[in-house]
């Protein structure tokens, strides 16, 4: 064979590479609105500036007619390119190649992206679209599950690692992206489960859709299993773009700052008079954190799982933050079970890449009920305590309003290492809230009393002056300031330029054992 014919050779080879499972496949894909593995890695990475690996691998199954099916990729496209510049390793599950089915050849493919991105320190997203384990392959294929598996928790708090599910993924191919920091759904065209609803009706007699079983907006509301969901593919690859722009490349870097046009000594007069007079009245958190944040970007996270709490990232003069804050307009922002893994998971990822952590407090205390309390409420309520307790990154600290029990305590305290605490007039700080603590405190007095309604008010009103502020607070030292609200972002700003070189570690040990 001469060089002419080795040239010739290596073309025909590639074009077989890049038709992926043939035309008619493709067309499939794009008549369900599905982009293909290479149109989704193409519309992610800057253009012209992917490199391929693996891009010949083929699988080496013998049995079912396998040897007679080989095509060129075997179902997964890998390799790495660059978002803005910023190196990223990235995977893609081709679902025209045998359902995009995991094989022990296409996991090594995977693997190998992986581990470059271990040995060079930038992020990892994997793009899944698949129909699970190769049947054919049996254990193999299971084997190649765990290999990925494997790699997935040696990474966790190492580089950052975004799941896309942007198709099917079943089975044993759920745990890597549960491992991973982040999940993005496709809504209505991308499901998760364990077991599907046939084998559900087998067993439980149970009978459920693929949408309300694992469909995106399932995963997004009632499991808290993904963090986002979007419209289309498309809108996918939007979100990965600017989820990474807030990211280190690893945990031994710092998060990309920006130059901010956002003037630093902007103040919001409107925040004066933003919290409600009455204390039963709500008022939107994010709203809030808008109007603190650079230009009004929040980035939320988990937008409609647990919603009494928020969670997201944002900027204060270019530096990314993470945001975490009570939401009064659900359930009084009150912390459950739900808010609370919510949150702790949230807390930890941010420390563990070096984020910022920015919180504003309006928490009324944990919620009440058996159903909290036989569902583990003091275990779960515990994760965000641990995960508060643990972070060593620059912890900032607004109360805004209610700080009541221990919930005041959890929600990065002074006591816990906070950096900076500060809090509005308007912040009431107690033990509870002076409705319940009048109960309890003055029972005898107000059942005496001729006029008991009017007694219980005198004593309410009298609590209330006393602990319903921030000063007995501020004057043990449990806050830093009390601050005027347009003053916030001035303040943060300032306190966040401070502890830019914040170094605190923990005792040494091997690791902690949270309240899992």
């Amino acid at each position: 064979m001469d060089h002419k014919e080795r040239l010739a050779e290596l073309r025909r080879r590639g074009e077989q590479a890049l038709a992926g499972g043939g035309p008619e496949r493709v067309a499939k894909m794009h008549e369900k609105g599905c982009l293909t593995a290479r149109e989704r890695l193409e519309l992610l990475l800057d253009p012209g500036s992917f490199v391929e690996i693996g891009t010949f691998v083929t699988h080496r199954s013998q049995d079912f007619g396998m040897d007679q099916r080989r095509p060129v990729g075997d179902g997964v496209v890998a390799g790495w390119g660059t978002v803005d510049g910023r190196l990223l390793y990235c995977f893609a599950q081709d679902f025209t190649v045998f359902g995009g089915t995991m094989s022990e050849a296409n996991a090594k493919k995977i693997c190998a992206i992986m581990d470059l991105a271990m040995d060079n320190g930038a992020p990892v997203v994997g793009l899944n679209d698949s129909g699970g384990a190769r049947i054919q392959e049996g254990v193999l294929s299971l084997g190649a599950y765990a290999d990925v598996f494997l790699r997935n928790t040696l990474a966790s708090g190492v580089v950052p690692q975004i799941s896309a599910i942007m198709g099917p993924c079943a089975g044993g191919a759920v745990y890597s992206p549960a491992i991973t920091d982040f999940t993005i759904m496709v809504e209505g065209t991308s499901h998760m489960f364990v077991t599907g609803p046939e084998v559900i009706k087998a067993v439980t007699s149970e009978e459920v859709s693929f949408e309300d079983l694992g469909g995106a907006m399932t995963h997004n509301t009632k499991s808290g299993v993904a963090h986002f969901a979007v419209r289309d593919d498309a809108d996918c690859i939007r979100h990965i773009q600017r989820l990474l722009g807030f990211l280190p490349a690893n945990n031994a870097s710092e998060p990309p700052r920006r130059v901010s046009t956002d003037p630093i000594e902007r103040r919001d007069l409107g925040l004066a008079t933003f919290v409600p007079e009455s204390a039963d009245r709500p008022y939107d958190m994010k709203d809030l954190v808008r109007r603190i944040v650079d230009d009004g970007d929040f980035f939320e996270v988990h937008e409609h799982f647990a919603q009494n709490l928020i969670v997201g990232f944002a900027r204060l003069n270019g530096t990314p933050v993470g945001i975490v804050g009570n939401q009064p307009q659900v359930l009084a922002g009150v912390l459950d079970i739900d808010s609370s893994v919510k949150g702790a998971r949230f807390v930890r990822f941010c420390d563990a890449f070096n984020i910022p952590l920015v919180t504003f407090e309006d928490v009324p205390g944990f919620l009440p009920g058996t159903r909290q309390e036989w569902g583990g409420i003091i275990r779960h309520g515990a994760k965000l305590l641990y995960a508060y307790c643990e972070a060593t990154v620059p912890k900032l600290t607004v109360v805004v309003r209610k700080a009541y029990g221990g919930a005041y305590d959890v929600m990065s305290s002074k006591h816990i290492r906070g950096d900076y605490n500060v809090a509005w007039p308007s912040a009431e700080m107690a033990v509870m809230g002076a409705e319940g603590a009048v109960n309890i405190l003055y029972r005898e007095e107000i059942a005496r009393a001729a006029d008991k309604a009017a007694e219980r008010k005198r004593r309410v009103a009298e609590y209330n002056e006393k602990f319903a502020s921030p000063w007995i607070a501020a004057e043990l030292g449990y806050l830093d300031d009390v601050i005027e609200p347009q003053d916030t972002r001035p303040k943060l700003i300032a306190a966040l330029e401070m502890l830019r070189h914040k170094r605190q570690s923990l005792p040494f040990k091997k690791h902690g054992n949270p309240p899992l």
